[in-house]
């Protein structure tokens, strides 16, 4: 039986009279791409902390690849990467000083350097590698945290907001790497506020609400959990009336009509002829897991 990358079993953390975590089940199979996800003050970063050592939990215990994150501590900081939200670097060295001296910490002398070498090609650091860190612009910076990381080659990558801030360009190379990396076996769990990289990244998630797991599953089952799809619709005319009990909203010159299943599409067309209302264009449009998100959040108590 192969080992979970993450194992955390009724996990609790209060600070005060608030509880940050209560009761958090979740394991993360080794090799997935797992996103987890929720509002500010959902309890993903204390989470995240707790994971890598930084807090102890109230209760519960969580694991990396079998080894306890309390009793064997050295262990699993070994087995983790962790990119954080806030850039925080040292601003005395340049890049590959950096990430030599993050390899260290873990034991890794000079064998590890083509692993380094790696890494800032695949970041798009080769050229920055000893440009000194407070001369990098934010998005170097954020590029260089991940390389950080991953300095010691960890198994297991936790990235907690990797591309806040960061251009599109910057952003689609970052997830090339990442990709590239998880094919090869790394077990990524990624934080993020952009809905459409979870979808496009992640095979599985998990959506955390006050302190709780409100919905877990693959991406694809959460995708199905909204079967309903919206027309929008560009007219010549008014909406007749007979499409008014379908309209979800106007923006601008279009408007939207819910629709319960796509042979709709041919009834709403018709109906147009009919009152002679001529279409301009026309857009199918799918629930996204955005809108499973808004939902998930909106009717959790």
């Amino acid at each position: 039986m192969t080992i979970p990358a993450i194992k955390i079993e009724q996990v609790h953390k209060s600070f005060g009279k608030l509880d940050a975590l209560r009761g958090v089940d979740l394991q993360i199979e080794q090799g997935e791409f797992f996103a987890l996800l929720g509002p500010n003050g959902a309890g993903k970063s204390t989470l995240i902390n707790i994971l890598a050592g930084l807090m102890r939990p109230g209760s519960g215990h969580l694991s990396v690849l079998g080894h306890d994150v309390v009793t064997d501590y050295r262990k699993t900081r070994r087995l983790l990467g962790v990119v954080p939200q806030e850039l925080v670097f040292d601003p005395f060295f340049n890049v590959r000083e950096m990430l030599r001296f993050q390899a260290g910490y873990f034991g890794c002398g000079p064998e590890n350097d083509p692993w380094i070498d790696e890494v800032l090609e695949g970041l798009g650091l080769t050229d920055k590698a000893y440009s000194n860190m407070r001369s990098l612009s934010g998005g170097m910076k954020r590029r260089a945290l991940i390389a950080q990381a991953l300095a010691h080659k960890p198994p297991v990558l936790v990235l907690d907001e990797p591309t806040a801030g960061v251009d599109v360009e910057v952003r689609q190379m970052l997830w090339a790497f990442i990709n590239r990396l998880n094919k090869a076996g790394t077990t990524i769990i990624l934080t993020t506020h952009y809905m459409e990289e979870a979808q496009t990244l992640c095979s599985r998630v998990a959506m955390l609400k006050q302190g709780e797991i409100v919905a877990l599953d693959s991406t694809r089952n959460l995708l199905n959990r909204l079967q309903t799809k919206q027309l929008r619709l560009k007219l010549q005319g008014a909406l007749p009336a007979s499409l008014l009990p379908l309209k979800r909203g106007e923006s601008g010159d279009y408007v939207t009509l819910n629709l319960a299943a796509t042979t709709e599409v041919e009834y709403i067309l018709a109906e147009l002829r009919a009152a002679n209302v001529a279409v301009e264009d026309l857009q199918l449009i799918e629930a996204d897991l955005e809108d499973v998100f808004l939902d998930i959040m909106g009717h959790q108590p």
